[in-house]
């Protein structure tokens, strides 16, 4: 009867350990040492399910994140395309096409982007703005 005490003792302590070590921590080591910044939603996720099943131990993983500053996404990273290549997605009735830049976003950034999400706000551009990108504003 021993056995099996031991058994789900080791189970609950190492089940412990890993709530306790904190998510940003483990996946992101090399965000530590920050003081602030933006808040990754994803490690915030990933420590609020501590809370699900361990209150303390899902409060020590938040308390972790944020000392440690894993919780905060990398000051300074910043995707940028050159205006060339964004000039393709550009119709010549002088529309945007989504799909032609939602491709040439994945090809260049290597990340996907929900262009088609009819909560997107697109913002309108200046006839100076279409002019430093050597573009003429069609009316």
């Amino acid at each position: 009867m021993r056995a099996p005490f031991r058994l789900i003792g080791g189970v609950l302590v190492a089940t412990l350990l890993t709530q306790i070590t904190a998510c940003g921590s483990i996946f992101y080591p090399d965000r530590r040492g920050q003081i602030d910044g933006k808040i990754d939603p994803a490690i915030a996720a990933l420590d609020a399910v501590g809370l699900l099943f361990y209150i303390i131990p899902g409060l020590i993983a938040f308390a972790v994140d944020f000392a440690t500053g894993a919780i905060y996404f990398e000051p300074g990273r910043t995707a940028q395309v050159a205006p060339e290549k964004l000039k393709e997605a550009i119709g010549v009735d002088g529309k945007v096409d989504n799909h032609k830049l939602q491709t040439i976003l994945e090809t260049e950034l290597g990340r996907s982007f929900p262009l088609d999400d009819p909560r997107l706000i697109q913002h309108k551009g200046s006839a100076q703005q279409l002019a430093m990108f050597g573009l003429q504003p069609a009316a």
